[in-house]
């Protein structure tokens, strides 16, 4: 078996989530604990940080994963989904899991394993837990696929778990209220173990207090522990922000650089320095130098990418990921606070997705370039055109993303934005 022949099996033989959908989602975390179970329960074996929300958890688990690196731990990072290729699910340091470590791992446990029938997420959990422990990870940063409680990563007992926030997302699975989600979520929340809330919300946090109560866990909101007293997007259209954020309990300050330009990384940034404080406080041994770096090295550290992400200059050419109607009013904000003459919007959905929500956001002054993602689940590129129509956002469809980008970039002036998102995927195939 060579990379290739091992990547077909994982993407043609296990359901997998985020290409087809709800038929890949699993109500139940038996298939992970007789996967644990047979690999000897790495996920026992090495300390980590557990992060879940609607939005932003990526970002928060790339920067916590960043100064952990920057203060000399050797650091584990587990994310979905990837962009380009499976292996940036799995990293140490900043370094994806190497291909004969993906090889060798399917070769020795797919006999074992289809005995269990497992997912491709669930595949993908058992081979990053063996990994961490494998490699001895001082920590480990674990992003959940979705939800929290049915998550195949809530079988860990983590230093500390995080909730970014709660908005719309996967209802189908996770419920039809903000209180029904957070329930969800929460699921992650541990007896004895501190939880960090990112967002306040008063729909959602009697939720987390209850839970937080019933686990005898300390809960912190970090949204009232520390707040943005100023912020600074670099002119000349390179973004770049720049924030000074108060700590409102020693009531100190302090500037940081994130290359991660959009808006909404303040709360995010918020949200890991609210971790680290608590981090800290457990003995880790963090100081501000270590985080000042680790959110301004992010992308070095960690190769993060399509959130607000330059993937051009003249047009000035923005990837980013938003898929959901919280997700895309952030987008929004930010080409608000951006200077351009004409704007150009290359946009995909999947099929499972508020549509018209989602839509009904975005500007009604740019030209569209509607597209499908080469995924199963994408949203067929005329069905969304004629969403979109009702919605009166004009434009043409276009047989695949990278015939929209093209068409996007030929007809942008040096002085245009073009806007890339609506999807992982349709990223994917830009950046």
């Amino acid at each position: 078996m060579n990379y290739s022949q091992a990547l077909e099996y994982l993407f043609e033989q296990l359901p997998m989530f985020h290409r087809i959908g709800a038929a890949a989602y699993k109500n139940n975390l038996d298939n992970t604990l007789a996967i644990c179970r047979l690999l000897g329960n790495p996920e026992r074996k090495f300390r980590c940080i557990h992060v879940a929300g609607t939005n932003g958890k990526g970002s928060v688990s790339h920067m916590l994963a960043s100064i952990l690196q920057e203060a000399g731990y050797n650091t584990g990072l587990f994310t979905s989904p990837h962009l380009k290729d499976f292996r940036e699910r799995i990293r140490v340091n900043g370094k994806m899991i190497s291909k004969t470590e993906v090889i060798r791992f399917i070769q020795k446990h797919h006999k074992e394993f289809e005995s269990i029938q497992p997912s491709f997420f669930e595949w993908t959990w058992g081979l990053a837990s063996h990994y961490f422990e494998k490699q001895q990870v001082d920590i480990a940063v674990i992003e959940t696929g979705m939800g929290g409680r049915l998550d195949s990563t809530n079988v860990l007992s983590p230093e500390l778990s995080v909730i970014t926030n709660i908005g719309y997302d996967h209802m189908q699975f996770l419920g039809d209220t903000l209180a029904k989600i957070a329930a969800e979520k929460a699921g992650i929340i541990k007896t004895l173990t501190p939880v960090v809330i990112g967002e306040t919300n008063p729909e959602t946090k009697p939720v987390f207090l209850q839970k937080a109560q019933e686990m005898n866990a300390p809960i912190h909101f970090a949204d009232a522990s520390f707040s943005t007293e100023s912020q600074f997007v670099t002119k000349h259209r390179i973004p770049e922000l720049r924030l000074v954020v108060r700590n409102n309990n020693d009531k100190t300050s302090h500037q940081y650089i994130s290359p991660l330009a959009g808006n909404y990384q303040l709360k995010n940034i918020c949200t890991v320095l609210q971790c680290i404080d608590i981090l800290k406080d457990k003995g880790w041994k963090i100081d501000d130098a270590h985080t000042f770096n680790g959110i301004r090295h992010v992308i070095r550290n960690t190769h993060l990418q399509g959130r607000w992400q330059v993937i051009g200059r003249k047009p000035l050419t923005i990837a980013d990921i938003a898929h959901n109607k919280d997700g895309i009013t952030e987008v929004v904000k930010q080409i608000q606070q951006t200077q351009y003459q004409a704007l150009h919007m290359v946009i995909g959905v999947v099929n499972d997705k508020d549509v018209a929500a989602m839509l009904s956001l975005l500007p009604v002054q740019a030209k569209y370039y509607f597209c499908k993602a080469d995924i199963p689940r994408g949203l067929d590129a005329d069905i969304l055109k004629e969403t979109a129509g009702e919605k009166d956002l004009l434009g043409n469809t276009y047989p695949s993303v990278n015939e929209a980008f093209k068409a996007a970039r030929q007809e942008a002036q040096s002085d245009d934005l073009v806007v890339v998102t609506g999807s992982a995927f349709v990223v994917a195939e830009v950046v």
